[in-house]
């Protein structure tokens, strides 16, 4: 590969990250909604395209900073524990990878704890994965080149149906076998209501309050794209760099939030992680099970309008086209932002309780659209 210049692209602090990602800010790849929604479900993958920011009302980033405000000492947490397992079972000679762009803020959580509790520095990157294309080679060999001997950690926000996670492990299975390398696709999520990490914080299914967002808590940068007449083989995945909402970005407010609660949450982590040691249990796909149960008793024929998981069912309010959304409510509690999205968007909701999530979207067919 030739290295080009990394795109200086991202909001956070440089310390905090690294975004191995094409700049495509110039490129006029965003669709609307209904039309995005069509391309997607007649055959276009994706990647291609980009939805429009939504731009959220000030009723909506009120509800962002409450439930910060409520959250944040238990994903203070949750980061801590997820962290302390990464080391306990990688040591310190790590390289970051989180997935962007759901990952990154964990990511940079991630980072700033290990240096808050043991003063070390780890590198952190930014890499595009992609469903149904697989992750970043060229940033993965980028991150080997620069930092040979260390091993990489994936990082992610959380997981649905474990579609990105089978999507890791493929594409790190092809890797290493195109390029006689020993990565290991084991995936480290702030929450794994699916059942389908072994190294995680937290099983509950609650609400992250970076998935009430897009880029304005992600470092102003769009999901990722693989549009092959913007990217060049020897090209990073690209995004979009949206600096023209700088006045509107908390990303860095974010992970500060969070990151002053370590030192108050600090006496709880090792207890907290016996406890989650002795009750844990293997990956068994649980989140797959219950998606499987949705799938039939909705007769859907494409798995993947089925989106589980309060992070994806807000991604599916925010830039998908909802048919109905399920709520379980036994954890109602966590699902304010999702009741005032479907409100706002007219979308009906039914009561589900029997599913391993707090809530799953239904994409709409869109077969008999004209």
């Amino acid at each position: 590969m030739v290295y080009k210049t990394i795109d200086d692209i991202g909001s956070y602090p440089k310390e905090d990250v690294t975004f191995l990602l094409k700049d495509l800010s110039g490129a006029d790849i965003e669709k609307d909604t209904l039309e995005r929604e069509k391309a997607i479900q007649s055959g276009i993958h994706y990647s291609d395209m980009l939805p429009i920011e939504y731009k959220p009302s000030n009723d909506y980033i009120e509800l962002f900073h409450d439930s910060l405000e409520k959250s944040k000492g238990d994903i203070a947490l949750y980061v801590a524990l997820a962290a302390e397992q990464i080391v306990k079972s990688r040591g310190f000679n790590i390289v970051l990878c989180s997935l962007a762009r759901a990952g990154t803020p964990i990511g940079v959580l991630m980072k700033r704890y290990i240096g808050f509790n043991y003063g070390v520095t780890v590198p952190h990157y930014s890499i595009s994965i992609v469903r149904g294309r697989g992750i970043d080679e060229n940033a993965l060999a980028f991150i080997l080149d620069h930092h040979p001997g260390q091993k990489l950690v994936f990082v992610d926000g959380w997981t649905g149906k474990g579609a990105i996670t089978k999507e890791l492990t493929e594409s790190i299975s092809r890797f290493n076998q195109k390029y006689q390398q020993d990565l290991s696709p084991e995936l480290a999520v702030l929450a794994d209501p699916g059942h389908c990490s072994n190294l995680y914080g937290t099983r509950d299914d609650f609400l992250i309050p970076s998935a009430c967002l897009n880029s304005t808590v992600s470092g102003l940068v769009s999901r990722t794209v693989l549009n092959g007449s913007l990217i060049g083989l020897d090209d990073f995945h690209g995004a979009k760099y949206y600096k023209e909402l700088l006045s509107e970005d908390l990303s860095t407010f974010y992970v500060d939030t969070i990151s002053s609660e370590f030192k108050s949450i600090a006496p709880r982590v090792e207890r907290e992680l016996e406890e989650l040691q002795k009750n844990h249990t293997d990956m068994n796909w649980e989140g797959l099970s219950s998606v499987r149960k949705i799938q039939e008793k909705y007769t859907i024929d494409d798995i993947n309008h089925i989106k589980p998981g309060v992070g994806e069912t807000t991604r599916v309010l925010l830039r998908r086209v909802p048919w109905k959304i399920l709520i379980n409510t036994e954890k109602v509690h966590y699902l304010e932002h999702i009741l005032m999205l479907a409100r706002d968007r007219g979308v009906q909701v039914e009561e589900y309780n029997d599913m391993s999530y707090s809530c799953c979207g239904l994409i709409k067919q869109m077969d008999n659209e004209k």
